[in-house]
């Protein structure tokens, strides 16, 4: 009798405990994450929909079908986010060949009869129902994984990471970037080779590799401009950023008409569905690459500034999380992530004022689209779990 009293005691007293315990444990992740940052993206991600809906209101299957479709994919890409938090960002060090691996494979389903050409880019494949999926934007992912589970690999007694492994690192970068230059998407490209170069430099290899791949990188370039590897298009808009009126009714005619509408917003705007110029749709695809130019026009500059500073916010954040996580692995994710949003961020609204080269880089958390929209969420997501998880106090 007495054996019988005492056994259940003893099997629920370890159960109160563990569930105690994971708690405790809940309640610190929770509070480690990064609330402003959290604020930041979500504030983004409903300006983004009213730029959305104020861009396609004119022309979109009921004015409201496109922005039905952006909140569904906020909706799914919070999802992502959030379940990327959950997560251990240390164990994702040895899923980082198969998540990589897979990246290719779809880039080379890209090249395949499965893939379709958007905007002058093979670079999708259509999955019916009017949605389709981009596997040069999951690539990122895939290639920051990658390069920070090489470069973790220092050499004896320093900080550096092993020659070996920066060099395999490169031939990595290389087979992704050539799959999307194959499409040709030259703005993906770019972004892949920056975050490469950012996390070489993040991870401390020495100053003559720095030197080297700078070389490489502007060899590279000039073999692509005199060997006519660059399509037509894209020479036109080097072109047209060189000399915007040289053809303002033709190669000119995105950035030109892109800065009259920033600049008809003037401080506070036309506001809400207010903007002629995108009314009027003098501007092309303002839902996607140039969704900073209906903020400048129609929230003004204070409304584009709140825009900047929105993304600051993200970028700072991102870089201070990178810097004080305990692991490399951690810190080096951090970083590949930071330099990629910095990057694609400075570029696409560089092109709308007409201080870079018109590419089809859409704007973080604020563009119209799907599978961008899930990647950077779960770049988000990835920023959240190493700040959660990547500090020992």
């Amino acid at each position: 009798m007495s054996r019988a009293g005492v056994a259940p005691v003893t099997r629920r007293a370890p159960a109160r405990t563990s569930l105690a315990g994971r708690t405790v444990a809940a309640a610190s992740s929770l509070r480690r994450t990064d609330g402003l940052m959290l604020v930041a993206v979500t504030a983004l991600a409903v300006i983004g929909t009213m730029l959305v809906w104020s861009s396609t209101r004119t022309w979109a299957a009921g004015s409201t079908g496109l922005v039905k479709k952006h909140v569904l994919n906020l909706v799914i890409g919070a999802v992502l986010a959030a379940g990327t938090a959950m997560v251990d960002h240390r164990a994702l060090r040895a899923f980082a060949p198969l998540v990589y691996g897979v990246t290719l494979v779809g880039l080379c389903l890209v090249l395949t009869p499965l893939g379709s050409t958007v905007n002058g880019a093979h670079s999708w494949i259509m999955l019916g129902g009017g949605f389709a999926f981009q596997p040069s934007e999951f690539a990122k992912l895939g290639l920051a994984l990658m390069l920070a589970m090489l470069l973790t690999r220092r050499a004896k007694g320093t900080e550096r990471p092993q020659g070996p492994y920066v060099v395999v690192s490169l031939v990595v970068a290389a087979c992704t970037m050539a799959l999307v230059m194959l499409q040709p998407d030259l703005g993906t490209t770019m972004v892949i080779g920056v975050i490469t170069a950012g996390t070489i430099v993040v991870a401390g290899v020495r100053k003559r590799w720095i030197a080297g791949l700078g070389l490489a990188v502007a060899g590279a370039g000039a073999a692509a401009w005199f060997l006519d590897v660059l399509e037509p298009y894209q020479i036109a808009r080097f072109t047209a950023f060189l000399n915007p009126s040289v053809d303002p009714r033709g190669v000119g005619y995105n950035s030109t008409q892109s800065l009259i509408a920033i600049g008809s917003g003037e401080v506070l705007g036309k506001g809400l569905f207010g903007g002629g110029q995108t009314t009027g749709r003098f501007v092309p695809e303002q839902h996607t690459d140039f969704i900073f130019t209906v903020a400048g026009e129609e929230f003004g500059f204070l409304g584009s500034v709140t825009v900047v500073a929105l993304l600051g916010v993200i970028l700072l954040r991102g870089a201070r999380i990178a810097r004080e996580c305990d692991d490399r692995f951690g810190m080096l994710v951090g970083g590949a992530i930071v330099c990629w949003l910095a990057f694609q961020t400075f570029v696409n609204i560089g092109m709308t004022i007409g201080i870079m080269p018109i590419t089809g880089l859409p704007l973080p958390f604020v563009s119209y689209g799907g599978t961008a929209t899930f990647a950077n969420m779960i770049a988000f997501g990835l920023l959240q779990a190493i700040q959660r998880r990547g500090h020992s106090s």
